[in-house]
């Protein structure tokens, strides 16, 4: 550990806020570069602007701080990414495969790679998901991070390069209000009960998707990043959850704790994404491999949430 040097791309996002953290209490404040396009608001260690796109600066980045590992986070999401899909697929997918390349050539020894429930399709089914099935993604976001997925697979299998991946479903979080997600209602109704007692979803109430809590995302991912490589079946990317809710699901729970807490629905375009996504997972893979154990369930989330945002006021 006293040798390990991390990267993180993205790093200003709602994953990558926290992930820098939970890093730096591991392995050091110096031990982790955050990068990202922008300054963060919050400057807690070493910090480097970074276009994932520019191949160049990513390979100095990687040399001048002598990087072991990679978390890269740096994504456009799906809702989003639908605004512009060459783009998208320029950054999710070209910018990434120049980063394998790159990491194959400058000996890194672990690459973290975040994949998405986006992948899933209307020919993938919608309860108890398997690890392994038929993937058709109905977005730009979902067809550029099943590539890259198959990419990891081939990278690892070609030249040795040790890829580990998560495919994250709706990740819950208070530091951070998400934007471009189809899963982000389940993070806009906290902030919305707390300044205005009022949410306004873009979803149908009984649109039921997996989720999980950001404790359990810094867990899981860290986790498999510290698994032994022999244990680890796949190289695409490990189903992971937590639980699976509805909107209407989640505003009765918080009702619970914000009485006068009222909603209203007016689905938008992000309906027809989450219609063609999963309900459940079956996470079982991840769980036999390296333990995988989510600590969250829907109403211990809930509760966490509203007494670190409480606390935040």
């Amino acid at each position: 550990m006293e040798d390990t040097r991390i990267l993180v791309t993205g790093s200003n996002g709602q994953i990558g806020t926290e992930l820098i953290l939970e890093l730096r209490r591991i392995y050091g404040r110096d031990a982790v570069i955050a990068s990202d396009i922008r300054e963060p608001k919050e400057n807690t260690g070493p910090f480097e602007i970074l276009d994932i796109q520019d191949y160049a600066r990513v390979r100095d980045l990687i040399g001048d701080h002598r990087i072991t590992q990679v978390y890269h986070l740096a994504a456009l999401l799906s809702s989003k990414g639908e605004e512009n899909p060459r783009f998208t697929w320029s950054l999710n997918f070209d910018a990434y495969l120049q980063l394998l390349f790159a990491s194959s050539q400058l000996k890194i020894e672990r690459i973290f790679f975040p994949s998405t429930i986006g992948i899933y399709g209307p020919s993938t089914p919608k309860l108890n998901t398997p690890q392994n099935a038929s993937f058709i993604p109905s977005t730009v976001y979902g067809i550029s991070k099943l590539s890259a997925e198959l990419w990891n697979e081939y990278m690892r299998n070609k030249f040795g390069l040790d890829i580990r991946g998560l495919r994250f479903p709706g990740v819950i979080s208070h530091k951070v209000r998400p934007h471009g997600g189809t899963t982000d209602f389940a993070v806009e109704i906290f902030f919305d009960a707390l300044e205005k007692a009022h949410y306004v979803c873009y979803l149908e109430a009984d649109t039921r998707l997996p989720m999980l809590y950001m404790p359990d995302v810094l867990k899981g991912s860290i986790q498999l990043m510290m698994a032994e490589r022999d244990a680890l079946s796949t190289a695409m990317a490990y189903n992971i959850s937590g639980f699976s809710l509805s909107p209407a699901k989640l505003y009765e729970e918080i009702k619970k704790y914000i009485p006068d807490l009222t909603i209203e629905y007016k689905p938008d375009h992000r309906q027809k994404i989450a219609n063609s996504w999963t309900e459940t997972i079956d996470d079982s893979t991840a769980r036999k491999d390296w333990s995988w154990n989510p600590e969250f369930d829907m109403e211990a989330m809930v509760r966490d949430m509203l007494e670190k945002m409480q606390s935040d006021r």
